[in-house]
């Protein structure tokens, strides 16, 4: 399995990003923001810096975290398809053809009509992924419809596609407190997978409102199972490291140089753990 990271979890400088990812030997990177600017905003001359330092440090672009989807789902989805068009040219002058997505935070509450319209939505953007040789990845989040394991079942077995894949984000499962994730939910889930977060999380205990972020490994996302049950599969795609460990932002987080090494340092026991080797 290869190992990433969200670049702008370290700096926002982009080329201090990619030193920090030498000095940790890390071989690719999510690209979510650099110099302070969304991936989503990037103009051809930010692509084209971001493609010649990519080349320069020898580092590939694994995936764009993008932000599409972290919207109202009453929005006109023409924004958001217009976006992805938009992303999905980047994608490929950055040499890939991943896209990160969120489902779209809800109206009212988590029924079933906000479920469908996601699904709607999802399905929209997948046929445009679809048309432009795209890859989209779902990630679960807090507060959108996809937040808990099942209706994440839900969106994705309504939207099986090549196209539309899933990622599994542990610390994000706990923050919604979903408790014994893999135990529970790798059945059903695993076939969708497409992309793994490295994240983790303790579960609220008493009057907390809010779970703490942790290293992988030190809350309750079972990310030990998780690793091990990957490797059984026989999954040899990417680990992406997205730490959070010291902010945590509607549309980012962050986490340092020192806590980027802390997360690598975490996730490299836990895969020797696992008996898991890392690919360059």
């Amino acid at each position: 399995m290869k190992i990433s990271a969200f670049g702008d979890e370290i700096a926002v400088d982009f080329e201090e990003q990619l030193q920090v990812l030498n000095d940790l030997a890390i071989p690719l990177i999510d690209v979510r923001a650099a110099w302070g600017v969304n991936c989503s905003q990037f103009t051809a001359e930010h692509s084209a810096r971001v493609k010649a330092l990519c080349d320069r440090y020898g580092i590939a672009v694994s995936c764009m975290g993008s932000p599409i989807g972290k919207s109202p789902i009453a929005d006109p989805i023409a924004i958001e398809s217009e976006r992805l068009k938009h992303i999905g040219a980047v994608a490929h002058a950055l040499g890939t053809r991943d896209i990160r997505l969120f489902s779209f935070y809800p109206e009212g509450g988590h029924d079933a009509a906000a479920l469908q319209q996601s699904i709607d939505r999802l399905g929209t953007l997948t046929q445009i992924a679809a048309e432009n040789d795209l890859q989209l990845l779902l990630e679960n989040e807090r507060g959108v419809v996809g937040d808990l394991p099942e209706r994440c079942l839900q969106i994705m077995q309504s939207i099986d596609s090549p196209h539309f894949r899933f990622i599994w984000d542990p610390a994000n499962f706990v923050q919604c407190g979903a408790a014994d994730q893999v135990d529970e939910w790798w059945d059903a889930l695993h076939p969708y997978i497409g992309y793994i977060h490295i994240k983790d999380a303790l579960l609220p205990e008493g009057g907390e409102e809010r779970s703490t972020v942790t290293v992988a490994g030190a809350g309750d996302g079972q990310l030990l199972e998780l690793l091990s049950r990957l490797k059984e599969s026989g999954y040899d795609g990417v680990l992406s490291l997205e730490p959070h460990l010291l902010e945590a932002k509607h549309s980012s987080g962050f986490s340092g140089a020192d806590g980027m090494a802390l997360a690598v340092a975490a996730l490299r026991e836990l895969m020797s753990a696992a008996g898991i080797e890392e690919s360059e």
